[in-house]
C-alpha cells in the first residue's frame, strides 16, 4: 500500500512539475537551409502579400442594408397619324412609384377602337381551306383569340372571337416615336446602411449640396458623383446606341457599388456607379435570336356607342434595374489573431519538406536519421529500462 502510494506521488509529480520538449538537432548544411529559408520567406509574403494586403485578413466584412428611389424627368412629343401629342412621365414611366426597377417607353405600336367580337385572323396565323381546319373552341398560344369553327374565305384564315381589329405588330416604328427620351433624366437616391458598424450612407455625399443637384449632370470624368443620370448618356455608357435599343426596347443595369474600408474616415465611403447591357439588347442584328428587345401590352378600357371599347398599346422600352452592391470593411482583433495563426500553422511546412529533404534525399540520410532518432527496440535497452522502474 505504501509503495502504491508512492507510485502515486511519483506520477503527480512528474505531470505538474515537469515539462517535455521535442529535442532538435542542427544540421549544417547549405542546401537544407536555403530550402527551409526559401519556404519560410514563401509563407511570409503569403500571410503578408496576400492574406492582410490583399484579402485584407485583419478586417470584419458587412454588406448593407439598401434602399432605392427614382424620379424620371423629361417631356416629348409625337406625332402619330396627323395627331400630336405631348408625355409626361406619367405617361411614359411604368410603373409610376419611384421604383428601383421601371421601363421607359420609347416606342409604341398603337390599336384603337376594339370592340368584343368576330374577326378573321392575320395570314400566316391560323391559316386554312375550310372549315374542318379550323376546330371550334379551341386556342393557340400564339393567337388573339378563340376559334369560332369557320375559314375566312377572304383571307384563308381562321375566324376568331376576340378584341377586334386585331393588333398588327409585325411592322415597328423605325425611327422610334420618342426619341426624345433620349434628353429625359433620372433621378436616384440610394441610402445604405451597415448595421454591424452603425453606419448610414447616402448617395447624396457631403459634395452634392442643393445648389449642385439642380445643375449637376452625371459625367464619369467630370461628375462621378452626381446622382442626375441622362438616359442617353446611361445607353451610351452601357455599350449601345439610344436608337437602335429604343426601337425594340431593352435592358440596362444601373449599379451603385459601395465598397467601403471604415478604418478612414466615413466620408470616403462613396458610391461608384457602373452601367452594364442585360438580356434582351438589340447590340447587334442577328435574326438568330430567339427574342430581341423588351415589350409589353396596356389596355385603357372605355364605352363608346353603348359597348366596351378599348385602346390596346404594344410598348416598346428600355428597362432599368438599379443594383446596389455593397461591402463594408473594418478592423476587428478575432479575424487577424485567427489570420496570424493560421499563417504560422503554415510554417510548418517549411519542416516538413526539410525533414523529407535531409532524410530522404540527401546523401548523408542515413547518418541524418541517427542523428534524429533515438533507437530503443534493443533487448538491453527493455531490460535495463525495466530495471530502472520504481512502480
Amino acid at each position: 500500500l505504501t509503495k502504491m502510494k508512492s507510485c502515486a506521488a511519483n506520477t503527480l509529480s512528474d505531470f505538474f512539475f515537469e515539462y517535455e520538449t521535442p529535442r532538435q538537432v542542427l544540421v549544417r548544411n547549405k542546401r537544407v537551409g536555403v530550402v527551409c529559408r526559401l519556404i519560410q520567406l514563401g509563407v511570409l509574403a503569403y500571410i503578408i502579400g496576400w492574406v492582410f494586403i490583399y484579402e485584407k485578413g485583419y478586417q470584419i466584412t458587412e454588406t448593407a442594408v439598401s434602399s432605392v428611389f427614382t424620379k424620371v424627368k423629361g417631356v416629348g412629343s409625337t406625332n402619330f397619324s396627323g395627331v400630336e401629342r405631348v408625355w409626361d412621365p406619367s405617361d411614359y414611366v411604368f410603373p409610376p412609384q419611384g421604383d428601383s426597377s421601371f421601363v421607359v417607353m420609347t416606342n409604341y405600336i398603337l390599336t384603337e377602337n376594339q370592340t368584343m367580337g368576330k374577326c378573321p385572323e392575320f395570314p400566316g396565323r391560323y391559316s386554312c381551306k375550310s372549315d374542318a381546319d379550323c376546330k371550334k373552341g379551341t386556342y393557340n398560344r400564339t393567337g388573339d383569340g378563340k376559334l369560332t369553327g369557320v375559314c375566312v374565305k377572304e383571307t384563308k384564315t381562321c375566324e376568331l372571337l376576340a378584341w377586334c381589329p386585331l393588333e398588327n405588330d409585325q411592322n415597328i416604328p423605325n425611327p422610334p416615336l420618342l426619341m426624345s427620351a433620349e434628353n429625359f433624366t433620372l433621378f436616384i437616391k440610394n441610402s445604405v446602411t451597415f448595421p454591424l458598424f452603425g453606419i448610414t450612407r447616402s448617395n447624396l455625399v457631403e459634395e452634392i449640396d442643393g445648389k449642385t443637384i439642380k445643375n449637376c449632370l452625371f459625367d464619369p470624368d467630370k461628375s462621378p458623383l452626381c446622382p442626375i443620370f441622362k438616359l442617353g448618356d446611361i445607353v451610351k455608357l452601357s455599350g449601345f446606341t439610344f436608337e437602335t435599343m429604343a426601337k425594340q426596347g431593352g435592358a440596362i443595369g444601373l449599379v451603385i457599388d459601395w465598397t467601403c474600408n471604415f478604418d478612414y474616415d466615413v466620408k470616403k465611403c462613396k458610391p461608384k456607379y457602373e452601367f452594364h447591357g442585360l438580356y434582351g439588347n438589340p447590340r447587334v442584328k442577328d435574326t438568330s435570336k430567339a427574342s430581341v428587345g423588351y415589350n409589353f401590352r396596356y389596355a385603357k378600357y372605355y364605352m363608346g356607342d353603348k359597348m366596351e371599347k378599348r385602346t390596346l398599346m404594344k410598348v416598346f422600352g428600355i428597362r432599368f434595374d438599379v443594383i446596389v452592391q455593397s461591402l463594408g470593411r473594418k478592423f476587428d482583433i478575432i479575424p487577424t489573431l485567427t489570420a496570424i495563426g493560421s499563417g504560422v500553422g503554415i510554417f510548418g511546412v517549411a519542416t516538413v519538406v526539410c525533414d523529407l529533404v535531409l532524410l530522404y534525399v540527401l546523401p548523408r540520410r542515413d547518418f541524418y536519421k541517427n542523428m534524429k532518432f533515438k533507437y530503443t527496440d534493443t533487448a538491453a535497452q527493455v531490460k535495463d529500462f525495466r530495471s530502472q522502474q520504481v512502480c
